[in-house]
Formats: structure tokens, C-alpha cells, sequence
């Protein structure tokens, strides 16, 4: 996995040229433990994308929900009372699912699948790693770039 590419020394080279001790490898630890973490890794990063997707639909739903509001409001003024009247019963503060709103459906995904997953995430880096992050992707970051050259240091300077 540690593919060192050569190239021109262009720049000057970083004090230290090597992952931070926190992305780096504890011995004996094996590709397939350090890949199979990186794959938790990535389903991770797409959970957490898929909460703020889940955000995103609480805040669209429930500004959704005021401007229902406020256009039934606007409709009772332009005397369209019945059809405000409708919207007001049958939509706003509607739930939108059986029994819940979205603040209802984000608790519960958070509590009972986004927390379980953050915790067997650790758990299985303080298990296998040491509770290191990102082993899999420093140790690409040392394969991709070229050593010695400005811009593609291991780490920021200081």
C-alpha cells in the first residue's frame, strides 16, 4: 500500500514529512483491518450526509408548513374563507408521516441509528487502531502525493 512516487524536489520540502502520529498505522495492524476501517469510515461520511439531507427536509418541511400559513391568511383576505379555511384544517400542522412531524422523525434517527453508528464506528477504531482516524486516507494521501514537493507536504507547516 506504501508507494512512495518519485519526482523533481520543486520547493521547499516540510519539517516533517510524514502523517500526523494520529493518521498513522499501529503496528501489526493489517491492509485488510485499515481498508475494512476505511470502508466504515466512508459509510459513515454517508450517513452523515444523509442526516443533513434529513436536516434539510425538517427546515423545508416546516417552512413549507408557515407558508401554508400565511398563503391561507393571504387567501381568507382575498375572501376565498372557505379554501383558507381548508388549508388551515386539512394542511397546516399536518404531521408528515402517522403520528409525527419532522422534529419527531429526526429524534428518532438520531437516537436509534445515527448515535448506534457513531458508536460502533469508534468502538471498532479504538478496538482495532488504537481510535486513530483516517489511517486509510492519510496512508493514500502518502501514496498520491509527491514527497518533497511544495503543496503536497504530509502535514501543514507548524
Amino acid at each position: 500500500m506504501h508507494v512512495e512516487r518519485s519526482g523533481a524536489s520543486v520547493g521547499a520540502m516540510s519539517t516533517q514529512d510524514a502523517p500526523a502520529p494520529r493518521h498513522q498505522r499501529p503496528d501489526g495492524v493489517s491492509d485488510e483491518t485499515v481498508e475494512a476501517l476505511g470502508k466504515l469510515s466512508e459509510a459513515l461520511e454517508a450517513v452523515e450526509e444523509a442526516r443533513g439531507a434529513l436536516y434539510a427536509f425538517h427546515r423545508l418541511s416546516g417552512h413549507a408548513d408557515l407558508q401554508v400559513g400565511e398563503a391561507a391568511d393571504q387567501l381568507r383576505e382575498a375572501g376565498h374563507g372557505g379554501l383558507a379555511d381548508r388549508l388551515e384544517t386539512e394542511l397546516v400542522g399536518r404531521n408528515v408521516i402517522d403520528g409525527r412531524w419532522t422534529f419527531q422523525i429526526v429524534e428518532d434517527y438520531d437516537e436509534h441509528y445515527y448515535a448506534t453508528f457513531k458508536d460502533l464506528e469508534r468502538s471498532a477504531r479504538d478496538e482495532l487502531i488504537e481510535g486513530k482516524t483516517h489511517v486509510f486516507e492519510a496512508e493514500m494521501k502518502e501514496d498520491r502525493r509527491t514527497h518533497g514537493r511544495r503543496h503536497h507536504e504530509a502535514t501543514p507547516e507548524g
